[in-house]
Parts: structure tokens; C-alpha cells; sequence
């Protein structure tokens, strides 16, 4: 099954490289490197794809494409893992993130309301901004490293245990 998804994703890739939005990854997208199902590949893209959410600018799908091709990692899953942050989770992990990054530079955390103004930007963000990309760089990290093992145990867990019952369904033929 996986196989034949990712025959039809590598296809349907060819025909539509040749849009204007993929036409800057030119030949690179057809690459079967990109859509291999092999470990590696996966959990490093997992890893990777979740450190790229934590970038507080709107670059996850492009960066997450080019360290793909660059590397040879899996392109659906980085992509997949880089919108862990996203609408419905940007407030809670961003201000986790700013607690963090206070707690570790000994700041106390400031309270602050948002208001739309550029006076805001300026007096309101600006004393935050250093916990703030602190605690992201600090979430990148450790997330996309933590993803990764941990993908990595449950990955492994499962083909051994497939192995074992493999060869326990094959001991039990013998006898």
C-alpha cells in the first residue's frame, strides 16, 4: 500500500512540476530519496520538521523542502511535522515558549495585553522578544531531537516485534 501511495505521489509530482510555485525545485521533487519510507529518512524528517515549527516566521513549507532535497529526507514528512505549530496551537506552545525562555535567562515573565498599534510593537513586544526567540530556540531543539528519538524506539519496537512474531510463527510451523 505505502509503496504504491508514494509511486502515484512521485507521478503526480512529475506532471505538475512545471507549476510555477515547484518550478524553482526543478527536477529535485522526482527525487526518490524524497519519498522513501525507509527509517532514517522518516525520523530524521520528523525531527527536523518539528524544529521547523518552532520558527516564528512563515517559512516552514520552503525551508522544510529545501533541507529535504538538500539531505535526502523525506519531503511529505517534514512538511507534515513542520505544521505542529499552527492556528489552533501557535498561542499556548509561543507563550510556553516565553515562559521558558525567561525562566532560563532569569527574567520575570511580563504580563502584556495586545493591541494593534506599532506603539505596542515597540514598547509592548520589545522587552520580550529575547525570552521569546530564547524559548523557541530552546523548544527547536529539544522537540526535534525528543521527535526523532522517540520515533526512532517506537519505530524500532515495532519491527522487532514483528520479527519475534515472525519467528515464533515460524518455530511453531517447524514443530
Amino acid at each position: 500500500m505505502p509503496r504504491r501511495l508514494v509511486k502515484h505521489l512521485i507521478l503526480k509530482m512529475q506532471s505538475q512540476r512545471h507549476k510555477w510555485y515547484l518550478r524553482m525545485f526543478g527536477e529535485h521533487l522526482t527525487d526518490p530519496h524524497l519519498w522513501s519510507l525507509n527509517r532514517r529518512s522518516i525520523t530524521t524528517a520528523f525531527g527536523a520538521g518539528i524544529a521547523i515549527a518552532f520558527i516564528p516566521l512563515p517559512v516552514h513549507t520552503v525551508l522544510g523542502a529545501l533541507l529535504a532535497i538538500w539531505f535526502g529526507w523525506n519531503l511529505p514528512v517534514i512538511l507534515a511535522a513542520a505544521y505542529i505549530v499552527n492556528p489552533f496551537t501557535i498561542v499556548p506552545i509561543y507563550l510556553a515558549a516565553y515562559r521558558v525562555g525567561a525562566w532560563l535567562l532569569r527574567e520575570p515573565p511580563r504580563r502584556f495585553r495586545f493591541h494593534m498599534s506599532w506603539e505596542w510593537l515597540e514598547h509592548g513586544l520589545g522587552p520580550s522578544w529575547k525570552p521569546f526567540l530564547f524559548g523557541l530556540l530552546v523548544f527547536a531543539i529539544v522537540f526535534g531531537l525528543l521527535g526523532r528519538l522517540v520515533l526512532e524506539i517506537a519505530w524500532r519496537r515495532v519491527v522487532m516485534r514483528k520479527y519475534h512474531a515472525r519467528r515464533l510463527a515460524r518455530s511453531n510451523r517447524l514443530k
